[in-house]
């Protein structure tokens, strides 16, 4: 996703949405070390959405 989608969601939709990709990220970590991933640049893409969801989150609960 992009920062600016992520502009347009509630707090508690970012919120339930950094679960979510927590959780994937996790999933994908495992598998990446179990099996190996087919494409393990979609580690770094997460972990990216993960951090544009924090900077989203700490940015409105600053204001």
């Amino acid at each position: 996703m992009k920062g600016s989608e992520f502009k347009d969601l509630s707090i508690k939709d970012l919120q339930v949405r950094l679960i979510e990709l927590r959780e994937a990220l996790s999933q994908m970590k495992f598998q990446h070390s179990v099996s190996g991933l087919e494409s393990p640049i979609q580690i770094k893409g997460s972990r990216k959405d993960v951090a544009r969801l924090l900077t989203e989150l700490n940015s409105r609960k600053a204001n």
